[in-house]
């Protein structure tokens, strides 16, 4: 018979990937006799700061996409009834969130909501996901949270499930922390990574046939993601790889970092094409491009059968002529650069990221040889930045025509290395939730007010295209006055008249067009 395990996916309109984790949880589950079901909150008009009305996820694009044309939209009933109503339906053992920081306090709402029921039936409560693994304390600490995965949780639900259907103690689950009634914490070790060829195929049936499709320069397709490694050998201090690579090398025997053989994941994007009706992958490898030649041959000729439109990441000092001619033979589309900082020197000691803005240059002139649209992501607001080092990310932008760039504020999400900096310096405490959604910059640095950080990221794509000769009046439509914003609206009206060009009825994109206010893409 197996237990029923409910999956609360805290989540907000506009971001819509859907989340693989809970997609093979599912399987896994399923396959050993377990009933499973979600609780998505992504449609649902969720009182959670600036974006889950939906509003201001409207900005969240390069090109302007409808969902509407794919029959995507909100939904218009209360998202606290309908969840109490699947819980009462459906009668769960077991309540699993996944959640990332930024949405953790938004799944302390929803399951805060149903709080009498959980503590009137005695419903264990789960959480994992990267806050849970770098935050545990934190995430155990909520009064409803019984148990927190640590790391990898694919072994570690399969045996709490097992334990709880045949009623035997579970507090002793590797990868779990376990809070016992007497409020006692027990810390379990982590197992060994997991064979990630040993998956099966993720269950998407968990979800509506909505979060299948995706904007992607302009057009919305059918998309999901695809996995062709886990983990990253590079060690960008804003990023929670490193610590990752080091919480397994530490606790377990490390090989924390695996790949897939090409096999696997050729019968996986085959299966989702023929039976799914797939338009477009999504490969979200921190950095696709790390592969062997061998493994990199092995690509092209496995995806030289599928050759649906397709997305990567990578780093520029992995691009070569070659790979991006053979990979834009076979489908790929687009591919977003991590650039993150245009100044060398802030860029190798601060971030950990050692390669020549001149190389950057040049490696960026590959994919438009081939067709290939990319873009350009960037951050500013790092501790130790000042307002002079972060033009100097305007001027590197400045350097490379990219179809669209971008720059995000810095968030010191727990388990990067950064963090441990920013409490070092004071900038953030311990204990505080971060979050990568909010509209205002969260550290407060004197050489770098917020205030800064929150006008260039307004202007940034106004910076890197107009002319040096009309920055000053670029500057004052960075402030939040009347003044300024009027400047600005000016400018941008300028700017789409100048730059913008409608989309290309093949490839979709529109060169150059950023969306203004928030420097945000969507790829």
């Amino acid at each position: 018979m197996g237990i029923n395990v409910l999956f609360v996916y805290p989540n907000t309109y506009g971001m819509n990937m859907l989340p693989p984790a809970i997609a093979l949880f599912s399987a896994l589950l399923k396959q050993h006799g377990h009933n499973v079901e979600l609780f998505d909150a992504t449609y649902y008009q969720v009182d959670h700061g600036i974006d889950s009305d939906g509003t201001k996820m409207d900005h969240l694009n390069v090109v302007p996409y409808d969902l509407g044309e794919r029959g995507i939209k909100m939904r218009t009933t209360d998202w606290s009834e309908d969840f109490r109503a699947q819980v009462d339906a459906f009668n769960p053992d077991l309540i699993a969130m996944s959640t990332t920081e930024d949405m953790w306090e938004l799944g302390c709402k929803i399951l805060e909501s149903i709080e009498d029921v959980i503590t009137s039936k005695e419903i264990p409560v789960i959480v994992g996901g990267v806050f849970a693994t770098f935050a545990p304390h934190l995430a155990i600490g909520h009064r409803l949270v019984d148990l927190v995965c640590v790391g990898e949780g694919e072994n570690a639900m399969i045996d709490l499930c097992n334990r709880l259907e045949r009623g035997t103690r579970y507090d002793d689950v590797t990868n779990l922390w376990a809070k016992r009634k007497d409020g006692e914490i027990i810390k379990n070790g982590i197992s060994q990574p997991v064979d990630i060829n040993e998956h099966p195929m993720i269950d998407v049936s968990l979800f509506e046939d909505a979060r299948l499709y995706r904007p992607m320069a302009g057009q919305i397709y059918r998309m999901l993601p695809v996995e062709t490694m886990r983990g990253c050998p590079y060690k960008c201090r804003y990023c929670n790889s490193p610590d990752q690579m080091r919480l397994y090398n530490e606790e377990a025997s490390g090989g924390f970092l695996r790949k897939k053989r090409m096999d696997i994941v050729h019968e996986e994007l085959t299966w989702t094409k023929d039976k799914l009706g797939v338009e477009y992958n999504y490969f979200w490898a921190d950095t696709f491009l790390a592969l062997s030649p061998r493994e990199f041959d092995e690509f092209c000729d496995m995806y030289s059968d599928i050759r649906l439109p397709f997305w990567i990441q990578t780093r520029p000092e992995t691009l070569t002529d070659d790979k991006v001619r053979r990979l834009a033979e076979v489908g790929l589309h687009r591919i977003s650069f991590g650039v993150e900082h245009g100044n060398e020197q802030f860029r190798a000691q601060h971030l950990d990221r050692r390669f020549p803005n001149e190389d950057i240059i040049e490696k960026l002139k590959i994919p438009h040889k081939y067709g290939v649209q990319f873009s350009v992501n960037n951050i500013t607001g790092f501790p130790y930045e000042t307002r002079e080092l972060a033009m100097d990310t305007v001027e590197l932008n400045r350097h490379i025509e990219s179809d669209n760039q971008n720059i995000y504020s810095f968030v010191p999400f727990h388990g990067t290395p950064l963090r441990s900096d920013c409490e070092l310096l004071g900038l953030v405490e311990p204990d505080e939730i971060t979050k990568c959604l909010t509209d205002k910059p969260m550290l407060r640095m004197p050489q770098y007010t917020p205030e800064e950080i929150e006008g260039l990221q307004k202007c940034f794509v106004l910076y890197v295209k107009f002319p040096r000769n009309r920055w000053k009046d670029i500057e004052r439509a960075e402030a939040d006055t009347p003044e300024g914003n009027r400047v600005f609206e000016e400018l941008k009206e300028e700017f789409m008249e100048t730059y913008f060009s409608a989309p290309d009825e093949n490839s979709g994109d529109t060169p150059n067009v950023a969306d203004l206010e928030y420097g945000v893409s969507t790829s």
